[in-house]
């Protein structure tokens, strides 16, 4: 006799993952990334200001941000390093801790000793250098996986959050408050960075009992940066991705910074222009990251390269006599594309790399992409000056736009990862 199968349970789907913004553990870090990326952003902000009281001269405003850089350089290997071979939660503390003590001697010195102010900016930059690498990793130990790239984009929003609201801010507390303590207000957001975020997840070490037989001697410090660079060189997207970035930061982000200036004053004859722009590229970069915290694009990595070589209108726009509504849409357009490229990029390399290398991986990074930007930024007024605003622009355009276009040609680009990703239904 023919009987008729039970019908089956309707199989319960599984519950969405809970928001990152509901997790105690990332608001403190997202608190402590915040907290440093403000700090970061106003020391360069408030020394300008002591400029414009005459506390500080123009050239030693350029010899304190030129010692910041040079600190932030020379520690972000390091750091990448430190992170990798200790706690990355002890790495933000101390290098925090380090950029906190250093900005109340930065006040000490201001209208007294130019020495003590270029010695402790350059340990600023140094606390500032070490933390970065360290809070990529940290970021990674904290988040689950599959909230990560919700979790980058609530970071960067924050950055640039406070990017647009920072010099109104800033310049509404110099209307109450002396440079000085503007300054010791700096240091107090380091403090902040450095106590407020927690312990990551943490991870299994060699220390560990599951880690396996009793482990090797540590190499040295040299030996481990470039077992990080050859962690680096594993993933072909990664270093495609680092050539685009050089391009875009090193030549478009750099002729433009320099260009806008100059085409707002000469071209249409107010500074209107300047600010509309800038405003446009930090609040298109809001709305970009706030699409990508929820946009998964089939092929990430395509559409992030589609998004970083977005950034070609902005030179584009200032070589074309267009209207300046022209130009600010175009930076908005510009904002939009660099966080469709930097929050996938931070995603991918938190889940691609080897955790035990994320932080010199993310250290090579940083340090390829901002240590060559001052080499950009020296090279664009020259050439300029020699061949006119408007072939600099086009070749820098054209850098912004056929590099990405080049590197997303390479093996692993469209995915951001070594295989693809298993398709949902």
């Amino acid at each position: 006799m023919a009987t008729t199968a039970a019908p089956r349970a309707p199989k319960n789907p599984a519950p969405p993952p809970r928001s990152v913004l509901r997790d105690t553990a990332f608001l403190r870090l997202w608190a402590g990334t915040t907290a440093s990326g403000l700090a970061t952003w106003a020391l360069p902000f408030v020394l300008g200001l002591a400029v414009l009281h005459r506390d500080l001269g123009a050239a030693g405003l350029g010899m304190v941000l030129a010692a910041r850089t040079a600190g932030f350089l020379a520690a972000v290997a390091v750091g990448g390093v430190l992170a990798d071979r200790h706690s990355r939660r002890a790495v933000v503390l101390w290098s925090a801790l380090a950029a906190a003590v250093a900005t109340p001697l930065l006040a000490a010195g201001l209208g007294r000793s130019l020495l003590l102010m270029t010695a402790a900016a350059a340990v600023a930059g140094a606390g500032q250098g070490a933390c970065r690498p360290a809070f990529q990793a940290l970021t990674a130990e904290t988040v689950e996986p599959e909230r990560r790239q919700q979790a980058n984009a609530a970071l960067t929003m924050a950055v640039r959050g406070s990017t647009l609201a920072g010099p109104a801010l800033t310049a509404l507390l110099a209307s109450f408050l002396d440079t000085r303590t503007l300054l010791l207000g700096i240091g107090l957001l380091w403090l902040i960075a450095a106590l407020v975020p927690g312990k990551g997840a943490g991870r299994v070490t060699a220390a560990d009992p599951a880690a396996g037989p009793e482990p090797e001697p540590r190499a040295g410090f040299r030996a481990e940066f470039l077992e990080g660079i050859r962690e680096a060189r594993r993933h072909p997207w990664f270093l495609a991705g680092l050539a685009a970035l050089v391009a875009v930061i090193a030549l478009g982000y750099s002729a433009t910074s320099v260009a806008l200036p100059l085409i707002s004053r000469d071209r249409y004859d107010t500074q209107w222009v300047l600010a509309a722009a800038t405003t446009a590229y930090i609040v298109g970069a809001l709305g970009g990251a706030l699409v990508i915290a929820r946009w998964r694009p089939r092929s990430q990595g395509w559409a992030a390269f589609a998004g970083l070589a977005a950034y070609g209108v902005a030179p584009l726009s200032l070589m074309l006599p267009v209207h300046p509504v022209v130009v600010v849409a175009a930076y908005a357009v510009a904002g939009i594309g660099i966080e469709l490229f930097n929050v996938p990029w931070f995603t991918a390399t938190q889940r691609e790399v080897s955790p035990d290398k994320l932080a010199r991986v993310s250290s090579l990074d940083f340090l390829v992409s901002y240590g060559l930007a001052p080499v950009g930024l020296a090279l664009i007024a020259p050439a300029i000056d020699a061949f006119g605003a408007t072939p600099v622009l086009a070749a820098c355009a054209a850098a912004c736009f056929l590099v990405p276009a080049a590197a997303a040609l390479v093996p692993t680009a469209r995915h951001f990862a070594r295989t693809a990703p298993a398709r949902t239904e």
